[in-house]
C-alpha cells in the first residue's frame, strides 16, 4: 500500500507560531501603542483617559523645537558613538588581518581571542564600579599614579571635566565591544574563498596588498552588519552611561535614551514626550541604516542590473519591430 504524499510544510509554520506570539504581544504591540501615545496627552503617575491632542504632532515639535536637552541628548549620542566606534572598526580589522594573516600563523590564537573577547561578557553594572574606583577623586589608582610620576601635584577631579567623562564613556563603549567586532570580522574571512588568498599568493601579493584588494572587498556584507548593528546599538546606548556618571556632569554624557528614560520614568512622567522622542529615535535610525545601506552597496551589481534592464529593453524593441 502507498503512502500519501506527506505536506511537511505546515510544519515550519507550527515550529514559528511562539516566535510570531511573542513578537506581536512583546515587539510589535510596544511599538505601535508607543507610536500612538506619542500623539496624546498621556502623562502622570496615576492613569487618566487620554486623547489625541489637538495639534498631533505638538509633543515632537516641543522636543525638536524647544527642548534643548533632548537636542543635547541627540549630540552626545552621536559624539559618543563616533568617538568610541572608529577606533573600535580600526582595531578590529587591524587584529583580524593579523590573526588571518598565514603567512605570520600566529601561535595560541585562541587564548588572544579568548582575552580580547572577554571584557564583552563583563556586566555593565561592574564595568561601571571598576571605572568610578579607577578615577575616584581624591583617593584613586589613576590619581595616585599621575602624583607618583609626578604629573600632578593635587588630586585631579577626572570626572568633573565634560571631555574626561565623555573620553572615558567612549573608551569602554570601545573596550567593551572591539573583541566582538574583532569575532565577527574573523569569522566573515573564514567564509572567503581560499583560492582567492593561494592565487595572491602565487601573483606574490604582500600581505597588505591582499587584505586591501580581497579581504576587505569580500568583507562588504559583513562590515555593513556590523556598522548597521553598531549605530543602532549606539543610538540606543544606555547602561554606561546611566550607570557610570547617570549623564553628568552637566549633562553632558545624557544620551537619547536617558533622556527618553528619565521623561517617562522620573518627575511628570511624562508618557507622551517619551513615545514621542522614542519615535523620532527610531526615524533616525531608519534614516542612518537606509543610508548605510545605499553608501555600501554593490555599485558594481547594480551597473549589472542595469546593463540586463537596458539589454532586455533593447531586445525586447528589437523584437517589437520585427513584429
Amino acid at each position: 500500500m502507498r503512502r500519501k504524499n506527506v505536506n511537511y510544510s505546515r510544519f515550519g509554520y507550527i515550529f514559528t507560531l511562539p516566535f510570531v506570539a511573542a513578537f506581536l504581544i512583546f515587539s510589535l504591540y510596544p511599538i505601535l501603542y508607543t507610536a500612538i501615545i506619542g500623539f496624546t496627552d498621556m502623562k502622570g503617575l496615576i492613569p487618566k483617559p487620554i486623547h489625541i491632542m489637538d495639534n498631533p504632532f505638538q509633543n515632537f515639535k516641543d522636543l525638536l523645537f524647544d527642548n534643548p536637552l533632548f537636542i543635547k541628548s541627540l549630540r552626545n549620542t552621536g559624539l559618543l558613538w563616533i568617538v568610541n566606534f572608529v577606533p573600535q572598526i580600526g582595531l578590529a580589522l587591524l587584529l583580524t588581518a593579523w590573526f588571518t594573516n598565514r603567512r605570520l600563523n600566529i601561535k595560541g590564537q585562541g587564548v588572544f581571542k579568548v582575552l580580547l573577547y572577554m571584557p564583552n561578557i563583563i556586566t555593565a553594572s561592574t564595568i561601571a564600579v571598576l571605572f568610578s574606583s579607577l578615577f575616584a577623586y581624591p583617593m584613586g589608582p589613576m590619581n595616585s599614579l599621575f602624583q607618583m610620576l609626578g604629573w600632578s601635584d593635587a588630586p585631579i577631579y577626572f570626572l568633573q571635566s565634560k571631555a574626561t567623562a565623555r573620553g572615558i564613556v567612549s573608551f569602554i563603549q570601545f573596550w567593551m565591544w572591539y573583541g566582538n567586532t574583532m569575532i565577527i570580522l574573523i569569522a566573515g574571512v573564514m567564509g572567503i574563498n581560499p583560492a582567492l588568498f593561494e592565487s595572491a599568493a602565487i601573483d606574490g601579493a604582500s600581505g597588505a596588498q591582499t587584505f586591501f584588494r580581497i579581504t576587505l572587498p569580500s568583507l562588504r556584507t559583513i562590515l555593513l552588519f556590523t556598522l548597521i548593528t553598531s549605530m543602532v546599538g549606539g543610538l540606543t546606548m544606555f547602561d554606561i552611561p546611566q550607570l557610570f556618571l547617570n549623564g553628568g556632569p552637566d549633562s553632558s554624557t545624557t544620551t537619547a535614551t536617558m533622556f527618553i528614560y528619565g521623561q517617562a520614568f522620573k518627575g511628570s512622567y511624562m508618557y507622551n514626550r517619551a513615545a514621542a522622542a522614542s519615535m523620532i529615535l527610531f526615524v533616525i535610525s531608519a534614516i542612518l541604516s537606509g543610508l548605510v545601506f545605499y553608501l555600501m552597496r554593490d555599485r558594481d551589481a547594480a551597473r549589472l542590473k542595469k546593463a540586463e534592464k537596458m539589454y532586455r529593453r533593447s531586445a525586447h524593441a528589437a523584437v517589437e519591430r520585427e513584429v
